[in-house]
């Protein structure tokens, strides 16, 4: 077990945990030959180029629908099954993505980070942000 000393992430491999750290030191040598967006690892740059090329590689079993990235195949499986792993302790409500439950959260703390910049209004959702605009 490697162990990043920045975030203490942990990985199998020492080339993993060299090729993590990259990220940390702002390093981004892998450059998208179409739109010279940058990255720190090979792998996201691949992942990156599906914008691109409009591959979808990877599809659900139940429904067909074809996905650009795992993850998001992973969390359009929990559609079908109704999983929803990420749980609020104020509440107990359930989400399928953990970025729904932070969002949710801030009906809690009160937290409004998104800021008008002409009004000075404030919205817990960037989305809301984005309509009042």
């Amino acid at each position: 077990p490697y162990r990043c000393g920045d975030c203490g992430k942990a990985f199998g491999w020492s080339s993993s945990l060299l090729e993590h750290r990259k990220g940390h030191a702002g390093a981004k040598p892998h450059a998208c030959g179409e739109c010279g967006k940058a990255f720190s690892r090979g792998s996201t740059l691949l992942e990156h180029q599906r914008v691109h090329t409009g591959e979808k590689p990877f599809r659900c079993g139940q429904c067909g629908a074809r996905f650009s990235q795992s993850s998001t195949l992973v969390h359009h499986r929990r559609t079908h099954t109704g999983e929803r792993p990420y749980g609020c302790p104020e509440c107990g409500r359930a989400f399928g993505r953990k970025s729904t439950l932070a969002t949710h959260r801030r009906t809690h703390t009160g937290e409004r980070p998104y800021g008008c910049p002409e009004c000075g209004r404030c919205f817990a959702v960037s989305s809301d942000l984005a309509k009042h605009r």
